[in-house]
């Protein structure tokens, strides 16, 4: 069965068209569309979610609630299935307590190392453990940082204690806390603390001073604004409420941990050394310079730690990390990181006849740095492995040992195979894709002209070399370098010194309700387009009052607790899935029901719902590629791209004054011919006279930037400096220069001409 590949007929998952195809198996298959065609829907929400759902079926019910979750897809039939691993671009997250070391493993065997042969022994690993009560520092309870007062955003210097000089809630003229300073006959209430002397602000704020200060008149029990801050905030135990999370928020900053300085462990699990380092300093070490420490230890007695620890480090390098260290928060990894630290553990496998399945595993790298993911795809393969990968990039495409293209289109005009073979072939297909490949974006010859600039001053975040910078306004300016080079610690420093507005991949919305009608606020004035014309309440047209199936309350589905089994969701057999009453259902506008509008795309309502409200506000969602939505389909089952585009098309839809907008990798997601739609967005956004600053690899979206700034020259310290700035035709000299003026290599992958899946019937021939 193995070599007669993944066979699936009459896929029907979201908008597949009854597709049938045969997928080669021990192959690279790359799945290339244009956006919305249904490659992911074939890939994720068919393929792997079936080989999912057989494996987690294997298992006792009372295990299934702790395992990943699949829902069966629509298909005929799928034969010749393995058990899958997908690689996506979720971003690792976590909580404080996660970090580079902790999700790879290599924080583990680095704990087991030190309660061996560290030098003084201190005692088992779980004392190396900042999780562990018997190894975290008690100042932070190892988090490596702690909460400490924002003094400087306490006051307004330009006020009067009389006008309200003290921000902090409960400290306003007549507030709770006024009468602490305001009666005591110490403080002058009308001067502006801008003219205060040293000494009165710290006698305000501290209680304290020189000899001589107002702090020598202050009534005994007089406690100052900070102290008073700390001990209502800062050291009580209470819940936490929302005011009590917002003041918190405002007010305060982390720090590094005054006592462990970052390091986590207590003093005696700090002090510890291996080879004269101790195991914070290893912790702050990069990947590359870790796994090089690491051969001067020759003690036998632990060489199977040594030798598992250096084989996940040498995984991390091999695959473009090396830059990275272990003491690095998940929560700042990048989406294209946090996929490449999920392959880690797969690298170094003895599995074989696996199903590997990567969702544009390209993301975050720059063309210098594609091969390290490209040869890590080979590798797989040649294990004994199928790999599936949905991506954009020509360069992971030149390596497939084949190609299937979906489509033509997006939506309901997409779902079908339009081409199966090699890249070669992909080509001269006439496809979308084949169209977009023949494409190259020259580069900006008339850069717009620099409205003014605000200014990063200073910035030393992760590995920035103490950098002041100028943003151009007025223009789009990207910001490009290797992996790992100080583009992301850049953008932070940018939003972190200037009032910006940050469009990222996140999630718009975790509400299964929430949909393109409630995002765009078109839901009321569809129950008034239903209630005109109906002449009945638009109460009615509501899934969440009094026109909603009353037995499943407008979701469409029933959801039954199974104790220890997974919760089973089944459509409502009351409404069938439709969410309203019959009574409801048969009112109509244009002959559709108000169930049918969320079945309707973006395209599809802008052209049959006639109100001008309407289609107003879904006009920005379909010029920013994404008319193939359809409106009541749930924003959580969006990519990150789509959240991204959604932003974008709010923005469009909303601002008004001039706004600096930062994005990272916009192009996420995106077919190589939609790019010059987004593009055209980008430029309306600033032709309205704001300012746009882009994390970007993609080539064609460098080429078209007013500005560029170009980082490295190399990864983590080898990075951090500004190689070049200014108009995209002068930079020379560079890894990104250099790929500016490269064209992806046309040739085919190394196994393209042989071992293809046969043709299915009515696919279009490789030619």
């Amino acid at each position: 069965m193995s070599n007669q590949g993944i066979r699936i007929r009459r896929a029907r998952t979201h908008n597949l068209q009854d597709l049938d195809v045969d997928v080669p198996r021990s192959h690279i298959v790359v799945f290339v569309g244009v956006s919305g065609s249904g490659k992911s829907s074939l890939v994720f929400d068919t393929i792997a979610a079936e080989a999912g759902y057989q494996l987690y079926e294997t298992f006792p019910p009372h295990l299934r609630n702790r395992l990943p979750k699949w829902t069966r897809p629509e298909v005929g039939a799928i034969e010749g299935l393995s058990p899958v691993v997908v690689i996506d671009q979720r971003r690792l997250g976590g909580n404080a307590r996660s970090t580079v070391g902790t999700i790879t493993d290599t924080w583990t065997y680095l704990r087991l190392l030190f309660s061996r042969v560290s030098t003084p022994h201190v005692g088992e690993s779980s004392h190396f453990s900042f999780n562990d009560p018997v190894g975290m520092c008690p100042t932070c309870s190892g988090i490596g940082e702690v909460v400490a007062s924002a003094v400087d955003r306490f006051i307004d210097p330009d006020r009067s204690l009389r006008e309200g000089a003290v921000l902090l809630p409960g400290f306003a003229v007549n507030g709770y806390w006024y009468t602490n300073f305001a009666d005591i006959g110490v403080f002058d209430l009308d001067k502006p603390l801008r003219h205060w002397t040293r000494a009165e602000r710290d006698a305000l704020l501290y209680g304290v001073g020189s000899a001589g200060s107002p702090a020598n008149r202050l009534p005994k029990g007089y406690q100052g604004v900070v102290e008073r801050f700390e001990r209502i905030y800062l050291r009580t135990s209470d819940d936490m409420n929302h005011r009590k999370k917002e003041t918190l928020a405002k007010f305060t900053r982390s720090e590094v941990c005054p006592d462990c300085r970052g390091d986590r462990l207590n003093k005696a699990s700090r002090a510890a050394t291996v080879l004269g380092h101790t195991i914070g300093e290893m912790a702050r070490m990069e990947v590359d310079e870790l796994a090089e420490l690491m051969t001067g230890v020759t003690d036998a007695t632990v060489a199977p730690v040594v030798a598992a620890l250096t084989e996940r480090l040498q995984a991390m390098i091999t695959i473009g990390l090396g830059y990275l260290h272990l003491g690095r928060a998940t929560t700042t990894l990048s989406g294209g990181e946090s996929q490449r630290i999920k392959t880690v553990k797969h690298l170094g496998s003895s599995l074989t006849e696996m199903l590997y399945v990567f969702d544009e595993p390209t993301v975050g790298l720059h063309p210098h740095d594609i091969s390290s993911m490209t040869e890590l795809l080979k590798q797989l393969r040649d294990k004994g492995n199928s790999v599936l990968v949905v991506e954009h990039d020509p360069a992971v495409m030149a390596i497939a040992d084949q190609i299937i293209e979906v489509g033509p289109l997006a939506g309901a005009h997409g779902g079908r195979l339009v081409y199966q073979g090699s890249f070669r072939g992909l080509r001269t297909a006439g496809t979308a894709t084949a169209a977009a490949l023949s494409q190259r974006r020259p580069i900006k010859d008339d850069p717009r002209t620099p409205r003014g600039h605000i200014t990063v001053a200073d910035a030393t975040r992760n590995n920035l070399k103490n950098l002041t910078v100028d943003i151009p306004t007025g223009m789009t300016t990207v910001l490009t370098g290797v992996a790992g080079s100080g583009k992301s610690s850049l953008a932070s420093e940018i939003v972190a010194q200037h009032d910006a507005v940050v469009i990222d991949q996140k999630p718009v919305s975790t509400n299964r309700r929430s949909t393109p009608i409630t995002y765009t606020g078109i839901a009321a004035p569809i129950r008034k387009v239903f209630a005109r014309h109906n002449r009945v309440p638009a109460g009615l047209f509501s899934a969440n009052s009094e026109g909603a199936c009353p037995d499943c309350k407008g979701l469409g589905v029933v959801s039954t607790d199974l104790a220890f089994m997974e919760d089973q969701e089944t459509v409502c057999e009351t409404c069938q899935g439709r969410r309203f009453t019959p009574e409801v259902l048969r009112y109509r506008v244009d002959g559709l029901s108000i169930a049918d509008i969320d079945d309707l795309t973006v395209t599809d309502a802008i052209d049959r719902l006639s109100d001008r409200t309407i289609t107003k506000a879904l006009r920005h969602l379909e010029e920013v590629g994404l008319g193939y939505l359809r409106l009541g389909q749930p924003l959580t089952s969006l990519s990150g791209g789509e959240c991204q585009r959604v932003k974008i098309a709010k923005e469009l839809r909303d601002s008004t004054d001039p706004t600096l907008y930062v994005l990272d990798e916009p192009t996420t997601g995106l077919h190589l011919r939609d790019i010059d739609t987004l593009l055209s967005h980008l430029d309306r956004l600033v032709d309205h006279g704001h300012t746009v600053v882009l994390i970007e690899h993609n080539l064609d979206v460098i080429r078209q930037a007013d500005w560029i700034i170009d980082l490295g020259p190399g990864p983590g310290k080898h990075g951090g400096q500004i190689l070049y700035q200014g108009p995209v035709a002068g930079i020379t000299s560079t890894a990104t220069a250099e790929a500016l003026h490269e064209t992806v290599s046309h040739r085919p992958g190394p196994r393209a001409d042989h071992g293809r899946a046969p043709r299915t019937p009515g696919a279009p021939a490789d030619k």
